[in-house]
């Protein structure tokens, strides 16, 4: 059965090879900010209040492109858009005919988008830390260094060195749940993809 001491020894030697160079999620992330200058794909949203209840499900589109250009396009059950050009940040809702826009800056800040579609040092606004795998998926939290972040952490799944699942508890306990899917990090968008023009008659609010 020397055959079989020597298959038991290669595979042990493989799983050991394959510990060593399994990346955290934290290394992941890191790797995702520094290396992923632009990508898009789908999501779905769900929030769940702090008495269990829960809303309506959303889902749409997304796309960024470092640095600070972003579009998070809601499809269904009603269309919004939030959508940065790296300098101004519009959201829009075409039900309520209402355009808000402010500077990037000011509206990212210490956000979650800032986590995966920024491009500064995560350290300086964010405490990471790695959270136990679960079914091969490297989970990490990110807590605001920020008391007015609005948000108490956020936890990141990856999965091939890509973000799956974002789980977000704010400041009222309410816990919301983002699935991204279809992340396509080829896609090579254009400038154009981020630029937003508000429709004519639409209210506009300015804020600071």
């Amino acid at each position: 059965m020397k055959w079989l001491s020597k298959i038991s020894v290669l595979a042990l030697g493989l799983t050991a090879s394959a510990m060593v160079y399994a990346q955290s999620a934290t290394q992941q992330l890191q790797q995702f900010v520094q290396q992923v200058h632009s990508a898009s794909g789908q999501f779905s949203q769900s929030t769940i209040d702090a008495q269990g209840a829960s809303r309506p499900a959303q889902t749409g589109e997304f796309a960024f492109k470092r640095p600070g250009k972003f579009k998070w396009s809601v499809l269904k059950p009603y269309e919004q858009l939030v959508i940065s050009d790296g300098k101004q940040l519009y959201q829009y809702d075409p039900d309520l005919n209402q355009l808000t826009q402010r500077g990037v800056d000011q509206a990212i800040g210490t956000s979650p988008a800032a986590i995966l579609f920024g491009s500064g040092q995560l350290e300086d606004s964010f405490i990471l830390e790695d959270r136990p795998d679960e079914e091969a998926v490297q989970w990490l939290r990110a807590t605001p260094k920020s008391n007015d972040a609005g948000f108490t952490y956020v936890d990141i799944a990856f999965k091939d060195q890509l973000p799956i699942r974002l789980v977000l508890l704010d400041s009222f306990d309410q816990r919301t749940i983002i699935d991204l899917t279809q992340v396509n990090t080829q896609a090579g968008l254009a400038d154009s993809t981020f630029q937003f023009k508000a429709p004519s008659g639409v209210d506009v609010v300015t804020l600071p």
